[in-house]
């Protein structure tokens, strides 16, 4: 089976390459796809023809040999034996020849493909892989993790289709990529959790739940205090205002909502007994208004490790209809008992320490002995703040107060005190660190520094206890407050004509490689340090665009201008995220959204995008409409490439000589070689195995037959990269005797 076909192919190849047409079909079978009891050999055979096959389909694609393979089920004299008489008659050849027939046709594209045909059935098979378990480099991967990811590895409801082995390589590009581990362990996998952004939510609120908020924080303790009466009577004359830290709110419960329903950050396993609530930041972008329907977009902002506890920050920004930006919080978890995992330690200088004088303000509140009761019903469901069984379970003789509800008083007190006017709508921002619990019926002292004009540090303490609850705090205010969004009204005709034209002012896949192009005429050190000719494939709308790093002064130009050696296939509107920042290119990648050919590792080099000026590429994108709206070359100007001697006949030429001087030099290759030669077009032949001679020309039947560029040939002799590395990334192709390959030191010699 194996070396029949091979032999048939053999003899059929040179006469197929040569007039650039040919159709190859095997023939495999079921027992080498699934495997046969007692049918080893023929199974082995079987799925060896198959793998064939598909090699033959790469090799022959570029000069229209198409190459697919068949496993067909037909009654012969193989199965007349094993299949019942009426079995064997219903599977008659002519359900198979059909198929045979199509595949072998002139106008038939399809390559590298397998069918099961037999008995009025056409199916054609793929491979299919689980999403699996990606765990990143430098980690150590036990026997017990491989058992513990078992369902991850082994589950195909989220499952892959790799066509060819650049797909199949894509999570292990994507990995190394990725660079080293960032840490894990039972409880949090850093590489999984960091970054990972939750599924969009919404919420609403209304004046209600802002008087709700503002009662549960201790305002209206007075109700005769006009400063506390704006921020719970919505007819208030002055006009009701939200107080700026139910900001929190929504996020909070949101996130708190994801905990009930189940949904977490994959990688963070640990359950909420050991989650303790230890800073927030909470930062408005402008007065929340009195009413609003908000969207929130969540993702783990940062995983820190502590030693013997992780600190886990979370950050929400939400929305309004119009999609402006309302609050953004960063919620900073304590994982007790989940550090030690090997990652960051994160900042560790103290921050918004206290001064050590005496406070400029003061404020004490007497907190009620239901507020924990009442703040509650604002969203933060949590038993410990309202079961006493519960508290005890967590070693608290009775139940706490809120965090956050401390955090509204404190926000209450420093407003109220250090404010213009006790005016809520300053607010920009407040960080606390969560020191120690507060009960209710305590009295909480609030100690207020002024820090410049706009910021305040303070913290705040128990009276009974003298403790400190919350440290390390500071409120930030605006010096004017700040205008609401501007509401989107739908456009006229006239509007959207003018928004129409205005869209050239929108930055373009073509805007991206002026500027590319500009950084190499500003930068000319990058073409020797890169060294890498990229092309970039775009779809929809489609586009071809050439970047040479390699030669001359680097070029940048519309279409193939020089043969590429890394290949990026993407969307256009995915080449615009990736090179705005907006999308992880290592994601697109692991996705399959972009697709690289060729030397895969020299796309890493790519970092250089990130070196361009934006200031610069936006001058340099200006001046290239200019020049394009008076009919002026629109590229910024690059050196031109210069002109090169072709290699090939100097290097042959040598290598006569070589070999006329040392016949030790042919008796170590000891084999026949084609050298096909591209830009400029020249074929050597070389005989090391009878007669020895070197000419231009070609051989009968070569033992090998390599084919290069000239200028990756002049390359490869000047010791620029080893036949393994050219070969690996598509630079060099060889057909036939691949050990030859390995007997080449004579070509360090031609240089």
């Amino acid at each position: 089976h194996v070396k029949g076909s091979y032999k048939v192919t053999a003899a059929a190849w040179p006469h197929m390459r040569d007039q650039k047409y040919g159709r190859i079909i095997m023939t495999a079978s079921a027992a080498g796809i699934y495997g046969n009891f007692g049918q080893a050999n023929y199974s082995m055979a079987k799925l060896g023809v198959t793998g064939f096959a598909n090699t033959l389909a790469l090799e022959g694609r570029n000069r229209n040999i198409l190459s697919n393979t068949i496993a067909p089920l037909a009654g012969s004299r193989l199965t007349e034996t094993v299949l019942p008489e009426e079995l064997t008659l219903a599977l008659k050849p002519d359900y198979v020849s059909p198929l045979v027939a199509w595949l072998c046709h002139e106008s038939c594209d399809e390559n590298g493909s397998l069918f099961e045909v037999g008995g009025g059935f056409f199916g054609k098979l793929r491979w299919e892989r689980s999403a699996g378990k990606m765990v990143r480099l430098g980690r150590e991967i036990s026997p017990e993790l491989v058992r513990a990811s078992w369902p991850a590895i082994t589950s195909f409801e989220d499952s892959q289709h790799p066509s060819d082995i650049a797909s199949s390589m894509q999570p292990i590009m994507a990995n190394i990529a990725a660079g080293p581990s960032k840490g894990s362990n039972e409880f949090i996998d850093v590489d999984l959790a960091l970054g990972y952004e939750f599924e969009e939510s919404t919420s609403s609120y209304d004046e209600r739940d802002l008087a709700l908020y503002a009662l549960g924080v201790g305002a209206g303790d007075d109700p005769s205090d006009d400063k506390d009466l704006q921020l719970v009577y919505e007819m208030h004359g002055k006009g009701f205002r939200a107080l700026p830290s139910f900001g929190v709110i929504p996020a909070v419960n949101q996130i708190v909502t994801m905990a009930k329903e189940g949904k977490r950050a994959p990688g963070l396993t640990f359950g909420i007994d050991r989650l303790l609530h230890g800073e927030q930041y909470t930062e408005l972008v402008r007065p929340m208004p009195r009413n609003a329907k908000l969207s929130h977009r969540s993702k783990v902002k940062s995983i820190f490790d502590k030693g013997k506890n992780a600190l886990v920050t979370y950050e929400t920004k939400s929305y309004d209809e119009d999609g402006n930006l309302l609050p953004i919080n960063e919620l900073t978890a304590v994982i007790r008992g989940a550090g030690g995992f090997g990652g960051e330690r994160g900042a560790s200088e103290p921050v918004n320490v206290a001064p050590d004088r005496k406070p400029d303000y003061v404020s004490e509140q007497k907190i009620g002995v239901n507020q924990a009761l009442l703040y509650r019903l604002s969203g933060d469901w949590n038993p410990l703040h309202v079961d006493p069984a519960m508290a005890k379970a967590f070693g608290f003789e009775k139940p706490i107060l809120h965090g956050l509800c401390t955090f509204g008083h404190a926000t209450r007190h420093v407003i109220n005190q250090c404010f213009p006017d006790a005016d809520p709508r300053l607010f920009k921002s407040i960080k606390v660190r969560f020191a120690a619990s507060v009960f209710p019926g305590e009295t909480l002292i609030t100690e207020m520094w002024k820090d410049g004009e706009t910021r305040v540090i303070f913290r705040c303490k128990v009276a009974e206890r003298g403790e400190v609850v919350i440290s390390n705090a500071a409120i930030e205010r605006y010096e004017k407050i700040p205008k609401p969004a501007a509401k989107v009204v739908a456009a006229t005709p006239a509007q959207e004509a003018t928004s129409e034209e205005g869209k050239e002012d929108e930055p373009t896949s073509s805007d991206v490689f002026v500027a590319i192009a500009d950084f190499l005429v500003r930068n000319p050190d990058q073409v020797s340090q890169i060294g890498v000719v990229y092309q970039f494939q775009l779809s929809d709308p489609d586009s071809i665009w050439t970047v040479d790093i390699k030669n001359g002064g680097g070029s940048v130009g519309e279409g193939e201008t020089v043969k590429p050696e890394c290949t990026l296939k993407l969307s256009d509107s995915d080449f615009m995220g990736m090179t705005s920042g907006a999308l992880d290119p290592q994601a697109l990648f692991f996705e399959g959204k972009l697709k690289i050919g060729g030397n895969v590792m020299a796309s890493q080099k790519l970092t250089f995008l990130q070196k361009i000026d934006p200031e610069q590429a936006k001058e340099a994108v200006l001046k290239a409409r200019s020049a394009k709206a008076s009919g002026e070359a629109s590229m910024p100007a690059q050196k031109p490439r210069e002109a090169r001697t072709p290699s090939a006949a100097g290097i042959f030429e040598k290598l006569a000589a070589l070999a006329k001087s040392d016949p030790s030099v042919a008796e170590a290759v000891a084999a026949t070689m084609q050298w096909i030669v591209s830009d400029p077009d020249i074929r050597y032949a070389v005989d090391f195995k009878g007669e020895t001679k070197v000419f231009e020309g070609e051989l009968d039947s070569p033992d090998v037959c390599f084919t290069i560029s000239d200028e990756d040939l002049a390359s490869l002799v000047a010791g620029e990269g080893t036949i393994e590395s050219f070969y690996q990334h598509g630079k060099l192709r060889i057909d036939g005797d691949l050990k030859v390959a390995q007997r080449m030191a004579f070509l360090s010699a031609l240089a």
